[in-house]
């Protein structure tokens, strides 16, 4: 039986192996860290109204049928391992003159609602999530299935119909321009504008193909998990070792091990000897990979010193009062947008009046906190890491969020915080091996992105594949489980 190793569990990691395993490989997953998942994990804290759980990373859930995909794959039905809702409410808005809106996932609703709140045309709201759905249909088997390093990619009917509905993608215009010709109100663009960090990009450089966000969120559903977004990585841990993957935790690969042009093993920390495999797949960080693992090997420089999306700063706080006015996912907009963005990207510097991402996993799960408390999961857009003084960042954007929340609740904020965690740039880049700390690998602020990004597979090595956010197609978890289909077809095909 032929083996595979899998460097890394993050859930294209877990994804990969789940697949290479029901093609009948033997498969070993090394983890660095004493947990699996990367990103989509879990911690808990303590205060002194008692516990609080929190997802320490991704809190959006989208495209479920790409996780219940891996479970009808193994021949199992998804519901005996993994259990998700769908939300009637995709997220509260904002805004610090008083103005709040909620996005609803009944389109009438929501279209209604923006119709009321900023007199805007209930049908503009509507035609853009039908252009928004367009875009997904042209480009997903394309650009989101298939390696785009492959000529088979480019040669079949699905490329046809890509290249026939080029000037409808927008690929020559920003998201911004878009939108603003789309919508009337700057708080409805500004709202859509937003769509950009889902990729860590900037809306008024970034392509408006990337419109096509929305269509996730909205078309497709936004979802909960009933245990948490942890969930996702442990239900998809407990397929693979029920298919017979072993995860070894607190193994550090130092080395893979190439004999001329395949690899043949990797070597582990504190360990002189090989361990061997027929092919290994790298869920590490592109760049890492390289540089690290393989220093002695042709390195794809262009791709690698492409410029890094975005970063973020995270607040982890224990809430010793409920807010009936917040919901599960609430987001307090930035008075000048640009501006944010000019600051993040061309600065690289946290803005002092910064848009605010508050989760709040306790509205759907209760247990999340003590009784009368929520946890509060509050994400900043954030500059990757090129040696700021975090420290000193931190500090100022702990304070311009209590403000600015302080400012929309009419409350202080800050008397409720009873217990604290902080995730900055830094301790991503050493935790997950994020090149700069960057969240989506290579930014997407230029129509040319998709291409910049490493392919599936090495062109030198004919048995080393690339999976995770920093390769194609992207990150967050449906882009990271798509790596994982389109790497592991790859082996197929061979």
């Amino acid at each position: 039986m032929k083996s595979a190793i899998v460097i890394g569990a993050g859930v294209a990691g877990i994804a990969s192996a789940i697949r290479l395993a029901v093609q009948g490989y033997t498969v070993e997953v090394l983890e660095a860290n004493a947990y699996p998942g990367g990103k989509l994990s879990t911690f808990d804290l303590t205060g002194t109204s008692g516990p609080y759980r929190f997802d320490a990373g991704p809190s959006l859930f989208t495209m479920p049928h790409l996780v219940d995909e891996l479970f009808t794959l193994a021949g199992k039905n998804p519901a005996d391992y993994f259990e998700y809702i769908r939300l009637d409410e995709t997220c509260r808005y904002f805004w610090d003159d008083t103005t709040r809106l909620t996005a609803w996932a009944d389109h009438n609703r929501f279209a209604q609602e923006t119709q009321t709140v900023f007199n805007e045309p209930a049908d503009h709201l509507l035609s853009h999530l039908r252009d928004s759905a367009l875009k997904y249909d042209v480009t997903e088997k394309l650009f989101l299935h298939r390696s785009l390093h492959k000529v088979s990619t480019w040669l079949n009917r699905d490329a046809l119909r890509g290249y026939l509905n080029l000037p409808r993608l927008g690929v020559f215009g920003t998201m911004n321009g878009a939108n603003e010709q789309r919508f009337q109100h700057p708080k409805l663009v500004q709202l859509f504008n937003r769509y950009a960090t889902y990729n860590g990009s900037d809306p008024y450089q970034t392509p408006a193909t990337l419109n096509i966000i929305p269509h996730l969120e909205y078309n497709i559903g936004a979802f909960f998990p009933v245990s948490g977004m942890v969930s996702i990585t442990n239900s998809l841990v407990k397929l693979a070792e029920d298919l017979g993957v072993t995860f070894q935790y607190n193994t550090r690969v130092t080395e893979i091990v190439t004999e001329g042009k395949r690899v043949v093993g990797v070597r582990r920390s504190g360990e002189g000897i090989i361990k061997k495999a027929d092919l290994i797949i790298t869920n590490m960080d592109v760049v890492s990979t390289f540089r690290k693992l393989l220093p002695h090997a042709r390195q794809p420089e262009r791709i690698l010193r492409q410029p890094k999306s975005s970063s973020g700063l995270i607040f982890y706080w224990g809430i010793n009062r409920k807010f009936a006015e917040l919901g599960l996912h609430n987001i307090f907009f930035s008075n000048d947008y640009r501006a944010e963005f000019t600051s993040l990207f061309q600065q690289n510097d946290l803005y002092d009046d910064p848009t605010i991402y508050l989760n709040i996993t306790s509205k759907q799960k209760p247990d999340d906190a003590p009784s009368g408390c929520e946890n509060w999961f509050i994400l900043l857009n954030a500059p990757n890491n090129t040696g700021q003084d975090w420290d000193a960042v931190i500090a100022r954007a702990r304070q311009n969020v209590i403000q600015k929340l302080s400012h929309n609740l009419g409350m202080d904020v800050g008397a409720f915080i009873e217990t604290e965690a902080v995730l900055d740039p830094r301790s991503i880049e050493s935790r997950t091996s994020s090149s700069q700390g960057a969240l989506y690998g290579n930014s997407s602020n230029n129509r040319f992105a998709a291409f910049l990004r490493h392919a599936n597979f090495s062109h030198e090595f004919s048995n080393l594949y690339f999976v995770g956010g920093s390769v194609h197609p992207g990150g967050g978890i449906p882009l990271c489980l798509l790596s994982a289909k389109i790497a592991t077809q790859l082996v197929s095909d061979q």
